[in-house]
C-alpha cells in the first residue's frame, strides 16, 4: 500500500503538498518562512489540525535552523531578552492562522514551555534555539506513533463492540467524515488510521465517506487515501448519511476533532454534528479519535470553543478538474474554479466546524486508550485517556 504524506523535509528543505490541487494533481510547494506556513495554514493548502500542528512546529524550526546558519547572526539571536520577544512574536502569530483546532495551540504553547525552561536553565540565545527547533521536530516525529497507537485502541474496541452485540466483529462497515488521514496529520492518520487498522487486520468490508462540501475534503482528500491504499470504499453527499444508514448495515462512524472539550464535547468538520444525531437516531457506534493534543481541558464544554468563519464566496465555488480530461503544455490535467450559485447572494452560511455534543459520541479515542460515558451520564471524564 502506497503511504501519502502532507509534510516532507530534506536536505534543509520544508516543503507540503499543495492539498487544494488534490487529488488531480501533486504539487510540492515549499514553505521558506513563517509567514509561508501561516498563509498555507489560513489559506487550507495544509489542513487537519494534527497536519497543521507539525507544520507550525516545523517552520519554527526552520526559521531558527536559518538564523544560526547566517553570518553574522540576526538580530534577535544578540540575546535572551531580543530572542524571547522574537519567538513570542512568531508563535503568537502562527496560533491566530486557524483558531478553532486546537492542536496548533498546544504546539505553540509546547515551545513556549520549552522557550522559558532554556531561559531559566541559564542557556545563551545559540543553545536556547537548539533547543526550540529540536522540540519543534519532536512535535512532528511523535504524531505517526501516536496515530497507530490510536488507531489500535479504536479499532480494538468497536471490533468488541460489535460482538457484544452479537455481531461477529468482521467484515466492518465504517463510515467517516471529513479527511483524516496522512494528509491531515504527519502519517497514517486519526479516525480515517483506524479504518486502515481495521483494514490492515482484514476486518474491515467497507468504509464510506461524506463528500465533505463546501471544501470536499471527502470526496478530494479522503477518495485519494482511500484508493492509494487500495481499500474499498464509497462515496456519498453529505445529505445522504441518512439514507445510507436506512438501507445498508453501518458498524461504526469514525471522525476526527479539532478540538475536544472537557466533557467530551467535540468541534469537527462541519457535517459532524449531523452524522451523529443520525448515527443516534439508529443506533450506531459514533467514536471520535483523536491525540491527546486535541482535548482542551481549559474548555468545560462546547460552547467555549470558538468556530472559525469561512469567507462566503467559499460556499458558492468548487474546483476541479475539467471534464473531460484536458493536459495542459506541461501534461499536467487543467484544473478550473467555478461558481455554482448565482452571483451577488447576500445571505451565505459557512462555518468550517460544527459542535457535536458529549451525549451523542459513543466513544472518545486518544493514543492513551478508550473513554466511554458511565451508565447514565450525557458527558465523559477524559481523566484516563489524557
Amino acid at each position: 500500500m502506497v503511504a501519502l504524506t502532507s509534510i516532507r523535509t530534506s536536505e534543509g528543505k520544508l516543503e507540503i503538498v499543495d492539498q487544494l490541487l488534490l487529488p488531480h494533481t501533486t504539487e510540492f510547494i515549499e514553505i521558506k518562512t513563517v509567514e509561508d506556513a501561516f498563509d498555507a495554514i489560513k489559506a487550507m493548502k495544509i489542513r487537519g489540525a494534527p497536519a497543521i500542528a507539525s507544520l507550525a512546529a516545523l517552520a519554527v524550526a526552520d526559521h531558527l535552523s536559518r538564523g544560526l546558519g547566517s553570518s553574522p547572526f540576526p538580530d534577535w539571536l544578540g540575546g535572551v531578552p531580543a530572542l524571547k520577544e522574537h519567538v513570542d512574536g512568531v508563535l503568537s502569530y502562527l496560533y491566530t492562522a486557524r483558531p478553532t483546532a486546537v492542536n496548533l495551540g498546544a504546539a505553540t504553547r509546547r515551545l513556549t514551555k520549552t522557550l522559558q525552561a532554556a531561559i531559566d536553565a541559564g542557556k545563551d540565545p545559540r543553545e536556547i534555539a537548539q533547543a526550540l527547533v529540536a522540540e519543534a521536530k519532536e512535535i512532528d516525529a511523535e504524531d505517526v506513533g501516536r496515530n497507530k497507537q490510536m488507531a489500535k485502541h479504536g479499532g480494538e474496541w468497536l471490533v468488541e463492540r460489535v460482538k457484544s452485540g452479537g455481531g461477529s466483529g468482521a467484515q466492518l462497515n465504517v463510515m467517516t467524515v471529513c479527511n483524516t488521514g496522512s494528509l491531515a496529520t504527519s502519517g497514517y492518520g486519526t479516525a480515517l488510521g483506524l479504518i486502515t487498522y481495521l483494514h490492515e487486520t482484514g476486518q474491515l468490508q467497507r468504509a464510506f465517506y461524506t463528500q465533505s462540501t463546501p471544501y470536499h475534503q471527502g470526496s478530494r482528500l479522503t477518495a485519494y487515501e482511500l484508493k492509494s491504499l487500495k481499500i474499498p470504499s464509497t462515496m456519498l453527499c453529505d445529505s445522504m448519511v441518512g439514507s445510507l444508514f436506512q438501507h445498508h448495515d453501518i458498524h461504526g462512524i469514525a471522525v476526527g476533532a479539532d478540538r475536544i472539550a472537557r466533557n467530551g464535547d467535540t468541534a469537527n468538520k462541519i457535517g459532524t454534528y449531523n452524522a451523529a444525531v443520525l448515527a443516534a437516531r439508529h443506533g450506531i457506534p459514533f467514536i471520535v479519535v483523536a491525540p491527546v493534543s486535541t482535548v482542551d481541558l481549559d474548555v468545560a464544554d462546547g460552547a467555549g470553543i470558538p468556530i472559525e468563519q469561512r469567507p462566503p464566496i467559499e460556499a458558492c465555488l468548487v474546483r476541479g478538474a475539467l471534464h473531460p480530461p484536458t493536459l495542459d503544455a506541461d501534461g499536467k490535467k487543467q484544473q478550473a474554479t467555478v461558481m455554482v450559485t448565482p452571483e451577488g447572494l447576500e445571505g451565505i452560511y459557512n462555518p468550517s466546524f460544527d459542535v457535536t455534543p458529549a451525549s451523542l459520541i459513543t466513544a472518545i479515542v486518544t493514543e492513551k486508550g478508550v473513554a466511554v460515558k458511565k451508565d447514565g451520564e450525557d458527558v465523559f471524564d477524559l481523566t484516563p485517556v489524557v
